[in-house]
């Protein structure tokens, strides 16, 4: 009850964003993972051809977020997030009814290119519209998302009895159906700013030149790549520790039943009790310990620990860590800003999660405590990292986009 009197305290848009945001993340792993089985055993294709298609769409989500982003700022981010949905609308029906390569490239690339345009413009809308209420705007929206991402995998497993196709039309669906809410419902942004006009490459130029931001962009690899870990290592564990497959839906389940009872609770008790970089700090730390319980004790419940632990950290960092990246620059750059976040850490993710593949493929010859002991030291230097960057200054107090003065000005690392 109190998280619904929360979400009327915001606007019409912020509200439909945080729907969106559950039909988003619903759609999308209702569809995305189960894609790779539909390859290999329905299509029969090689697993090298099933490594590119899956690949082409993560490489045109996570290298175009900067274009995303730019085009939020210049072109307004409703336009650009109805054009994602309906781009996403389009590549997961392509899925469903195209068998050969050169359709599934096709699809890969829309549905990698609809995410790389929705995402930043998403967050930049909700930061500019939500203003003083940012912290509790993206707490909400992770609540909204994690829903999601819990709905969507049973939905699919439900689907999937039929085939797949009717997996991926529903998906489709889902999709169109958030194009049209958008396109009817969406109001324009209330605060938008005029870029520069300095053109693509002097905003671009702009933010990376910022090395405040590139520095806390860097600093958040223990996040992403931790975060991971509930698709990858923590699921192997609970697999390992039970011997049934179905253990690993049990790390979802207890992380979901969390994040809906205690996120709102977390960042409004935390923000009025100390500055944003602490709770970072203190959120990242909390995600590294997670992995200690698992390392050191046998059985399923270290493992489940583990899952509360990482999310209870991901609940205390992540809306403060949303919240603070409008206030490294100027308004007209939000969406830009929040792209290149996603590049630079999405890079320096990939290079954090090859790291902890490689722990779990070495760890498998003896030393099965190494992938758990790697994903704890990620934590712990990501939280020294956000800690460094807080006591020299460099990183901007949590308040309205409107409000905060570029970090560039202030402090440089």
């Amino acid at each position: 009850m109190k998280t619904w009197h929360e979400i009327r305290r915001f606007p019409l848009a912020v509200r439909l964003l945080l729907v969106n945001q559950l039909g988003v993340n619903t759609g999308f792993y209702l569809l995305i993972p189960y894609l790779a089985t539909h390859l290999t055993e329905n299509l029969g294709l090689s697993a090298a051809v099933v490594g590119v298609v899956l690949g082409v769409r993560n490489l045109s989500q996570q290298g175009l977020f900067i274009i995303g982003g730019s085009a939020s700022d210049r072109l307004g981010a409703r336009g650009v997030i109805i054009a994602g949905c309906a781009l996403r609308t389009l590549g997961f029906a392509l899925f469903a009814l195209g068998d050969g390569l050169a359709v599934l490239l096709a699809a890969s690339v829309l549905s990698g290119v609809a995410g790389a345009l929705f995402n930043p413009a998403v967050r930049a809308y909700l930061a500019q519209e939500a203003g003083e209420n940012r912290a509790e705007a993206f707490a909400l929206f992770n609540v909204f998302a994690t829903a999601g991402a819990l709905i969507g995998p049973l939905l699919g497993s439900v689907l999937l009895l039929v085939d797949f196709r009717t997996s991926a039309l529903t998906a489709a669906g889902i999709f169109a159906v958030l194009t049209v809410a958008q396109a009817l419902v969406l109001p324009a942004e209330q605060r938008r700013a005029e870029p520069s006009g300095s053109g693509l490459i002097g905003d671009w130029r702009e933010v990376l030149g910022n090395r405040s931001f590139l520095a806390f962009a860097l600093a958040m690899v223990g996040m992403f790549t931790l975060e991971n870990q509930l698709y990858l290592l923590l699921p192997d564990g609970a697999r390992d520790a039970t011997g049934w497959d179905g253990a690993a839906g049990l790390v979802f389940l207890v992380g979901t039943v969390a994040n809906l009872v205690l996120q709102l609770r977390i960042t409004r008790s935390l923000k009025t009790r100390g500055s944003r970089g602490r709770w970072i700090a203190v959120g990242l730390t909390v995600m590294g310990v997670a992995f200690l319980p698992p390392a050191f004790l046998p059985g399923l419940a270290p493992v489940l620990a583990g899952a509360l632990l990482l999310y209870t950290g991901i609940m205390i960092a992540q809306p403060f860590v949303m919240e603070l990246i409008p206030g490294f620059g100027r308004p007209g750059l939000t969406g830009t800003y929040f792209g290149i976040f996603y590049v630079v850490s999405g890079v320096a993710a990939a290079v954090g999660n090859a790291a902890v593949g490689w722990a779990m493929d070495t760890g498998a010859q003896g030393a099965s405590w190494l992938p758990w002991a790697c994903c704890a030291l990620f934590g712990v230097a990501s939280a020294l990292g956000v800690a460094r960057l807080h006591r020299r200054g460099a990183l901007p107090p949590g308040t309205a986009p409107e409000a905060a003065a570029p970090v560039g000005e202030r402090s440089r690392v």
